[in-house]
């Protein structure tokens, strides 16, 4: 890629979060991220470039010093600063505009600074040769998979309630979601098959912002944020037939749609669960103690002694996304009179915030200072930060994102050109698909130092929105729908009648 010979018309609109936009390129499998500002300050930007140019290596840092060491190096892909040109900025702005969803409008693409963040896309990785078939592309963002222990947590419901499934009541109480989901986190999380296969047909069921499928870097399977209407059943299963199909005897190569969608959870399951492999594997025995491995508003909730947890592997994904979760040992209810104390010793000694590296550098000694903290609070400023630091950190693993990538394999590549990849094997009967696979973390950004009061008040909302309704739906809210598995079981009911 040539800085110097940019063109718009080689990037298009891949998608935006609160804080950046993302433009991919059309060939190489490369994706731009770029700083948003509020509309407002849309004539004026409201940093330096060297002010967003350090905004970006401290994502970079924090991925790279930080993240990278606690998720494990196979699964991070850091990326790099750039520096682009503004005219090819400006014109970058023009283009994707119209393609940018209303609702994000109200904030603007940078082409003040040129700093942009390049990344692999992993959406399109490169894993398979141009004559092959796409890679297929599945993004899950697990959340939070534990209960809080903290002897500070004041609402005995958040030891028996996860998060997230209390926070899908607030965001159907107002009006973020039309219905709820019944995905629940610590189900992922539990290492058991059954509990896991079902947490992942409930996020496709209903994916909402935590469940994406990508095909060949377009997304063909997302949430319907505006629409009452079930996801298109046909038009995913469309996408997905050819990647199942290969090696499965099925009479006349009918496949059908439950199997279809089966065997993808299979794969996302057994995913999930890999590591490097070769040898024996560690299983490691579920730390977050009987009752906080289960949810009491999972819907397996009820059968948890048939479906108990029984660890994840330690060179997993979920086990090392889980165990950086749980650097969150005070809650945040127990973390906020720490994180008063830092503030408090800034308004006193506002020269310690770079020595105490409030805002970074993301370096190694960011990265001792919280793994070394005291187990017990001591006084001082140094112990609140490392805590704080600690939180933050557990905070980006509970809103991280995985990306599996599978690419389909053919017969004569078996022993050839992608030997050196590792495959999905004996997950399948009677005989797996052929696939490569890969697995990522991303949106691994670090958290803002100055967010943990909102964190709390939002906490708050979340927990006394649950209480005041008793975990119940508000009027008017739709209950879930059955869903396109409902509607492939109904389509497995057809009579299929072939000349013989």
């Amino acid at each position: 890629m040539e800085l110097d010979k940019m063109d718009e018309n080689d990037w298009k609109y891949h998608g935006e979060g609160n804080k950046s936009l993302v433009v991919s390129h059309v060939q190489l499998s490369r994706v731009l991220r770029l700083l948003k500002y509020p509309a407002e300050d849309s004539e004026n930007p409201p940093q330096t470039v060297e002010q967003a140019f350090r905004q970006i290596q401290n994502i970079v840092d924090f991925s790279s010093n930080v993240m990278s060491s606690l998720l494990g190096e196979k699964f991070i892909h850091s990326g790099e600063v750039v520096k682009l040109p503004l005219e090819f900025v400006r014109q970058l702005s023009i283009k994707v505009q119209h393609q940018r969803p209303a609702w994000r409008c109200d904030k603007v693409m940078d082409i003040y600074s040129g700093c942009a963040l390049c990344l692999p896309n992993l959406t399109s990785p490169v894993l398979h040769l141009p004559t092959h078939t796409a890679p297929l592309c599945i993004e899950i963002k697990p959340k939070c998979g534990f209960l809080p222990s903290s002897k500070h947590v004041s609402k005995d419901i958040k030891t028996k309630v996860c998060r997230f499934c209390m926070h899908q009541h607030y965001k159907v109480a107002n009006g973020k979601w039309k219905r709820p989901s019944l995905y629940c986190p610590l189900d992922l999380f539990s290492g058991n098959r059954h509990r896991m296969d079902f947490a992942i047909r409930h996020l496709i069921e209903e994916p909402q912002n935590n469940f994406k499928i990508f095909k060949g870097g377009q997304c063909i399977y997302s949430s319907k944020e505006v629409s009452d209407d079930s996801m298109d059943l046909n038009a995913l299963l469309h996408h997905l037939r050819p990647y199942f199909l290969h090696g499965n005897t099925r009479i006349n190569s009918h496949m059908t749609s439950k199997a279809v969608l089966n065997d993808l959870i299979q794969v996302l399951a057994n995913a999930l669960l890999s590591g490097d492999g070769g040898g024996d594997r560690k299983v490691v025995v579920d730390t977050r103690g009987g009752g906080r491995s289960f949810c009491e508003a999972s819907l397996l909730n009820k059968e948890r002694i048939r479906h108990g947890s029984e660890g994840l592997p330690s060179d997993s994904v979920l086990f090392r996304i889980l165990q950086t979760q749980m650097l969150d040992t005070l809650d945040i209810e127990g973390l906020f009179p720490l994180y008063r104390r830092v503030e408090q010793h800034l308004q006193d000694f506002p020269k310690e915030r770079t020595s105490l590296q409030v805002e970074g550098p993301y370096n190694e000694a960011f990265l001792e200072k919280l793994q070394k903290c005291p187990t017990e609070d001591d006084g001082s400023v140094e112990y609140a930060v490392a805590k704080v630091h600690q939180y933050r950190v557990a905070m980006t693993a509970k809103d991280c994102s995985i990306m599996v990538a599978l690419v389909p394999r053919s017969e004569e590549d078996e022993d050839e050109g992608l030997s050196t990849q590792r495959r999905l094997r004996d997950f399948l009967s009677p005989r797996p698909p052929a696939l490569s696979y890969s697995v990522s973390i991303l949106d691994l950004d670090p958290k803002p130092f100055d967010s943990i009061p909102s964190q709390l008040r939002l906490d708050q909302k979340i927990v006394s929105c649950y209480l005041r309704t008793g975990g119940a739906l508000p009027k008017g809210s739709l209950s879930p729908h059955p869903g396109i598995f409902a509607a492939a079981e109904r389509e497995d009911c057809t009579l299929l009648f072939h000349p013989v």
